[in-house]
């Protein structure tokens, strides 16, 4: 608990100081904003309206704290008994660099995680949308539409990952927690996306892996993954905009598939559920991993906002692509929201999300099922304030299961500000 009350005096530390530079600076190019302007902002548009003034470098941060009130029970009585109270705060720290005409960097840095008290660093990527540096107008035609992004980060799988909180980043998520089947991998990776009058098209690689190494090994075999994404976003009419993407991932290794779900290492958004008395638990749960060693995943996104109203889905299947394997796991997830206020500033509704699936063919289906309500106020661009009820149940679970009749509930406050 020290230690994360140590990151949060750094994190505003940084923050006190790092206020006046960043209000001077002006805008970066081809980039997502920090605020509630960067809310329902998906891959970054070719549209820039900032311009090359020479090298920028903008530092940011994120830092949240959530109220918790939840209880859990399951039919082997064994769970901790949560209370009322503060959850640890998590931070991050941002840097983003415009280094040259359409040239950024990007780095995060959590100062304080859930899974991690100490500060180290999540991941970042270098992104190209010209390449001026190589001679004047090189590959214009190209650039015109394509971006390039390569590093070590949060992979452009499904738009699920553009909604959710990253650690401490909790701005862009109308709720507490992510969703069950939790698709965020950090992976390493080469993107290149292609964008025209609201199409996209983006084709990628991976390495398929969290924690790296040059061994090859029975743990660490080293061979591609390959992901993309195809999809159309724009305004039908002046108030209303429509969003349809499909995303696949495949990876060939035999040890790399449960990156893919299990790549956030910062831990789930809800503190301690399904956490027994003799064993305690790992600071995952709530959410779930199909641990296919070897997978193939697709995700369908549609996204529509009218005015105020706005709904978000997810179908996605995983599938287990090892020979003789015939898993497989759909997750199905829908969000209504209406945002009100004269600059939509306030907001509420809710979320349901499932998943149901086995993993092998002659098993049991087991099911997790969680529903969401609440809402949240925008006190400034910077600062959010929400509040939501969770009620999320197991079912299909062996009978000497911690997750047979499991199940949790209750209510969660978070502040969050992002910079």
């Amino acid at each position: 608990m020290k230690k994360g009350i140590n990151y949060a005096i750094l994190f505003f530390a940084v923050l006190l100081s790092a206020t006046s530079v960043v209000q001077a600076q002006k805008s970066l190019q081809y980039y997502r904003a920090d605020n509630s302007y960067g809310v329902n902002v998906f891959e970054t548009s070719k549209d820039s309206v900032a311009t090359f003034e020479g090298l920028r470098v903008k530092v940011g941060g994120d830092f949240a704290l959530q109220f918790q009130g939840i209880n859990q029970e399951n039919s082997l009585n064994n769970l901790v008994d949560l209370e009322s109270n503060l959850n640890l705060p998590t931070a991050n720290l941002n840097l983003d660099v415009q280094l040259e005409d359409g040239v950024r960097m990007h780095l995060r840095t959590y100062l304080s995680a859930r899974h991690h008290s100490e500060a180290w660093v999540k991941g970042g990527y270098l992104q190209l949308d010209k390449l001026d540096f190589v001679s004047e107008g090189f590959l214009e035609g190209l650039m015109k539409y394509a971006t390039i992004k390569v590093g070590m980060d949060e992979i452009n799988y499904g738009d699920a990952h553009f909604r959710r909180t990253d650690n401490a980043r909790a701005i862009f998520n109308p709720f507490v927690g992510n969703y069950i089947m939790d698709s965020f991998a950090t992976e390493a990776f080469a993107e290149v996306t292609l964008q025209n009058n609201g199409f996209l098209a983006m084709l990628a690689i991976s390495n398929g892996k969290l924690n790296q190494s040059v061994v090859s090994n029975q743990n660490s075999d080293n061979k591609l993954s390959f992901y993309g994404k195809v999809g159309y976003d724009d305004y039908l009419a002046e108030d209303l905009r429509f969003r349809l993407t499909g995303s696949w991932y495949t990876n060939q290794g035999l040890t790399t598939g449960t990156s893919l779900y299990g790549g956030d290492r910062a831990g789930s958004r809800y503190y301690s559920v399904l956490h027994t008395i003799e064993d305690g638990g790992s600071d995952f749960e709530g959410r779930f991993n199909p641990r296919f060693n070897q997978l193939t995943a697709i995700q369908i996104n549609p996204f529509v906002k009218y005015k105020g109203l706005e709904f978000f889905g997810i179908y996605e299947s995983a599938m287990n692509s090892e020979e003789q394997g015939d898993g497989q796991y759909t997750q199905l997830a829908g969000e209504l929201l209406y945002r009100f206020g004269s600059r939509e500033q306030l907001y509420f509704g809710g979320r349901y999300n499932k998943v149901k699936g086995e993993a092998n063919a002659d098993d049991p289906s087991i099911a997790i099922e969680r529903f969401n309500i609440g809402g949240g106020w925008f006190m400034t661009k910077n600062i959010v304030a929400k509040i939501e009820y969770v009620n999320q149940k197991y079912e299909g679970f062996a009978a000497d299961s911690k997750y047979n009749g499991a199940k949790f509930d209750g209510l969660n406050i978070e502040a969050a500000i992002s910079f």
